[in-house]
């Protein structure tokens, strides 16, 4: 009898990162859970009848667009489906904006969204309104919450492995940006406060007023926009292609979220760069990836050929 002793079980990958114990993913998920409330109490406690100046509306609109475009065009386009390549530089600056919309590090938020299309509305999806949530509306309503919300606190991260992010643990620059989230998340509220500091000649109070508005403010508003696209959009809404999930176009989302709101269109192509398929169908990210191609920073842009559309819905219809 051999005196060697058995090897031990090897530890699942969920609930883990490569080298990084889950704490660290807890505690980005506590600070988007936290964030929201800290703006709504700012605003309308700290901020109560002050008068929300230029420089607050403008940085508002600036961090908005980048950080959501760092979300719809970095983390879930380019990150999470391969839908066009570009750039190493690029490749960066996507990262990092999609960081600074502090819905988590690059990894936690495409191993949990791969996830999601591989189980949409079945067992194991993150964030499915429809699965496990009991009949009637008081399920409607426990899976509209989850899919929303409570799943931040449940299931957000604990896909972290290579199962669902193999490439993107096999890339240094990733990891590298990964490892600096909580420096992008100190960037994303810290530079509205920096420019309204400066904007009011040295005032900590006008620095700090920028900072709820184009900060905490601008996070809630735009995660929990974000976040409907999980709830709303496989709740409500129109099904323009038949897919084995419960996915909808919600055309009321479609703007604030620039285009993430055709989201039976992307269940139906996931691998496409273009969500809106239709010239009505607005979809910003689409513009900003297909003047990115124009201009040579995008290339191998992946879009279903009007032939495949229509394949597409004929069987559909039938």
């Amino acid at each position: 009898m051999s005196t060697a002793e058995s090897p031990r079980p090897r530890k699942p990958l969920v609930g883990t990162v490569r080298d990084k114990p889950l704490t660290s993913a807890r505690i980005i998920t506590l600070t988007a859970i936290v964030v929201p409330p800290l703006a709504l109490l700012s605003i309308t406690g700290l901020l109560w009848g002050v008068a929300v100046g230029p420089v607050d509306l403008i940085m508002f609109a600036i961090m908005y667009v980048l950080c959501g475009m760092g979300i719809t065009v970095g983390f879930h386009r380019l990150f999470s489906h391969r839908a066009f390549k570009t750039t190493p530089f690029m490749t960066a600056v996507w990262a990092i904006l999609g960081s600074m919309a502090l819905q988590g590090p690059v990894t936690q938020w495409v191993t949990d969204h791969r996830k999601h299309h591989a189980l949409s509305d079945k067992e194991g999806d993150p964030h499915s309104p429809h699965h496990g949530h009991g009949p009637g509306w008081k399920g409607v309503l426990k899976g509209l919450w989850h899919a929303q919300v409570g799943w931040l606190l449940t299931t957000k991260g604990l896909e972290r492995g290579e199962r669902y992010g193999k490439d993107l643990y096999g890339d240094p620059l990733i990891r590298r940006i990964d490892r600096l989230y909580m420096l992008w998340l100190a960037l994303s509220l810290g530079i509205p406060f920096v420019v309204g500091w400066a904007w009011g000649g040295g005032s900590l109070w006008l620095g700090f007023q920028c900072f709820v508005w184009a900060g905490l403010l601008r996070v809630f508003v735009f995660d929990h926009l974000t976040w409907s696209v999980n709830s709303i959009c496989h709740m409500y809404g129109r099904r323009d292609y038949a897919t084995d999930d419960e996915s909808r176009n919600f055309w009321p989302l479609a703007i604030p979220v620039f285009g993430e709101a055709w989201h039976n269109n992307h269940h139906a192509f996931p691998g496409s760069a273009r969500h809106g398929l239709h010239w009505k169908q607005v979809d910003l990210s689409w513009a900003l990836i297909y003047g990115m191609e124009k201009v040579g920073l995008a290339w191998d842009v992946k879009v279903p050929t009007q032939e495949r559309q229509a394949i597409r819905k004929a069987k559909s219809a039938g």
